[in-house]
């Protein structure tokens, strides 16, 4: 019997669903992962200019762990242990597990918060945030959301940034 795959029919998962995926973390490795996010781990939101979205600007979470390239195997093993993301190669001789979707974000910290030492300001931030860009309603909410996703400047030591609260404060007033 052969069989035939029509792929018309297949369906794009949203990354909502996706999140189902995630598996329930033990204790001992929700601690473990809380270590390594502490270490060798980012947690941060930034605004990106974007006129495909109702207010301009893309809102771009991520959780972030990096390693050496030599040890890409073990973020391959840590993506599947968390269930989402994707494991990318950069230039510079460092490998990153990269998770940018909000339901294995939202899981992944509800796993690993009680155990977070030096991320913890950043991971209950990201909370925070999620749960205000629910409630977005208009351009007022929209500003204040923003100007909680500046402090991620001060708590990770952002050099970099450029989009931030000011340019969303000023790109409303030339719409």
């Amino acid at each position: 019997m052969r069989l035939y795959f029509n792929l018309s029919y297949v369906r794009i998962i949203p990354r909502e669903v996706l999140s189902l995926c995630m598996r329930k973390l033990t204790k001992e490795k929700a601690a473990y992962i809380a270590g390594f996010l502490d270490g060798d781990g980012s947690i941060h939101v930034r605004l990106k200019p974007n006129d495909t979205y109702r207010y301009g600007f893309q809102v771009a979470p991520n959780i972030v762990f990096y390693q050496s390239q030599k040890e890409q195997e073990f973020l391959e093993r840590l993506r599947q242990t968390v269930g989402g993301g994707y494991v990318r190669r950069r230039n510079d001789g460092i490998a990153e597990y990269v998770i940018g979707d909000v339901g294995t974000m939202r899981d992944l910290i509800s796993s690993v918060l009680p155990y977070l030492i030096l991320k913890k300001r950043q991971a209950k931030l990201l909370v925070k945030i999620f749960e205000i860009k629910e409630k977005v309603k208009n351009k007022k909410d929209f500003l204040q959301l923003a100007k909680l996703i500046d402090e991620y400047q001060n708590l990770n030591y952002s050099k970099k940034r450029t989009v931030n609260s000011s340019q969303v404060a000023q790109s409303f007033k030339q719409r």
